[in-house]
């Protein structure tokens, strides 16, 4: 939304790397020790997941 397409299409993608063997995250993520904690799944991580790709896809439509 700030002009930044590539930038947040590059942190999106590393998103979904760090989802586990079947596409699911966690509440949180700690990056020091490259582990998933709190609640599992975590719905609200989901939506945010969803809403993003669907902003990323809506935004290089109009483009």
């Amino acid at each position: 939304m700030i002009g930044r397409h590539n930038d947040a299409v590059e942190l999106f993608q590393h998103l979904i790397a760090l989802t586990n063997d079947v596409g699911l995250l966690a509440e949180e993520y700690d990056p020091t020790t490259d582990r998933q904690l709190g609640n599992f799944p975590q719905a609200f991580s989901h939506i945010h997941l969803i809403r993003t790709a669907l902003a990323l896809t809506r935004y290089a439509e109009r483009r």
